[in-house]
């Protein structure tokens, strides 16, 4: 009961916000008291049972709770001598259309900067905590709380209105919304921290919003590639774990467990959009993940064509993760001495080089070079660097399997 009323109220919350965002305005009045309602619901529809409508039941609670808080603004403001401002109509009827796609473009504001746009989002709408925004964006978690509370702070300052974008405005918060759904679908495909390598319920949501997106701008090529992106790995999700969570590594998987009709929507969508306009890097990422798809196996992965694509990747949308994903594909053309080197001059990149995976590849690298009792000193910090607990087993695992001193 527990999971599904979590779930549930997760769900329910950007219809809730929306609906106060669209009506009152105000972000953090809005956000207190949708919060403010979804915790009286965690206490009483375990014991009372859940409403007919608990859209309905949300948005009352959530409407009352406005009020309760602009009531007491408006009596210090006036105790102040500031001018009263009218009483609030009544709450608007609860929307029966999901508005978890519309509460992204409101939050989205032009008044942000993309970064403080994505953060804001990530946390009104994606459900996630700062620290693993935080993560997601590798950039520290107190860097992530400073651009939400600017980004609050903005909006009232500005006296911003939320409302959906104009035509100019359209394509700067498509841009923002893509790289929220981005973020969302990968904390969910490899959790950042937690027990379980997958968290299902985001990436399952991430695709369902991401197809909403497709529906609606047709003409996007970038909305159909990030879908294909998301289609074309999430296909994978059967076989990177085994029986007990553990992970299982993509060159050692069953790929007869791979979803093939999912793969086979992946292939067709990226097929279309690769031939109608100028290449994004979702789209280049989509590429890159249907040659892995189509190969029949590890060994017959076109890994020339990946580190291609990879190539172009990186002039289009250059970063830590993309350098890093370059280098396995670099290491596996030209080898892994090849991919060390390559390795040791990106390091001086401060956010690749205290990243758990980057230690990961070094380690498994230096295995491949002979170097195992170095790969095992690596995979062994690269463990103590994950918070997500089946990331940590399998790279202890790995060590364990390497003798302790060079042969």
């Amino acid at each position: 009961m527990p999971t599904e009323l979590d779930d549930l109220l997760r769900g329910q919350t950007p219809i809730v916000l929306a609906a106060l965002l669209r009506t009152r305005g105000g972000f953090d009045m809005c956000e207190d008291a949708v919060q403010e309602a979804l915790m009286a619901a965690a206490v009483q529809w375990p014991a009372e049972g859940v409403p007919d409508n608990p859209t309905g039941w949300l948005t009352r609670v959530a409407w009352r709770r406005w009020t309760e808080m602009w009531r007491n603004e408006t009596a210090r403001r006036r105790r102040e001598g500031a001018a009263a401002a009218l009483t609030p109509a009544d709450p608007e009827p609860a929307s029966t259309v999901d508005d978890s796609l519309t509460l992204m473009f409101l939050c989205c504001h032009p008044a942000l900067t993309r970064p403080s746009q994505v953060a804001l989002t990530l946390r009104a709408c994606g459900g996630l905590t700062t620290a693993e925004i935080a993560r997601g964006l590798l950039v520290p978690e107190a860097t992530v709380g400073q651009r939400i509370s600017r980004a609050k702070q903005r909006i009232k300052v500005t006296g911003a209105e939320f409302r959906m974008p104009s035509p100019e405005e359209r394509p700067q918060r498509v841009a923002a919304v893509r790289d929220v759904l981005y973020l969302i679908f990968n904390e969910g495909y490899t959790a950042s921290s937690g027990a379980s390598l997958n968290r299902v319920e985001l990436t399952t949501e991430a695709i369902r919003l991401t197809r909403q997106l497709r529906e609606r701008l047709p003409e996007d090529g970038e909305a159909a590639g990030l879908l294909a992106l998301m289609l074309l790995t999430d296909a994978r999700r059967p076989a990177r774990t085994g029986p007990d969570g553990e992970l299982i590594p993509l060159a050692e998987q069953d790929r007869s467990r791979w979803d093939s009709r999912t793969i086979a929507e992946g292939i067709g969508l990226i097929s279309e959009t690769l031939a109608d306009g100028p290449l994004g890097p979702f789209q280049l990422q989509a590429a890159i993940a249907a040659v892995h798809d189509e190969a029949a196996s590890a060994e017959e992965t076109d890994w020339p064509q990946i580190l291609g694509l990879y190539d172009l990747l990186q002039m289009v949308a250059s970063g830590p993760m993309v350098t890093l994903n370059r280098i396995v594909a670099f290491a596996m053309v030209y080898g892994p001495r090849a991919g060390l080197a390559a390795l040791e001059a990106a390091m001086t990149d401060a956010t690749l080089a205290s990243h758990h995976r980057a230690l990961a590849v070094r380690a498994h690298l230096l295995d491949e070079s002979g170097e195992t009792q170095a790969a095992r000193e690596h995979y062994g910090q690269a463990a103590c660097r994950t918070l997500n607990v089946a990331e940590r087993r399998y790279l202890i695992s790995r060590a364990a399997r390497l003798p302790e001193t060079s042969g």
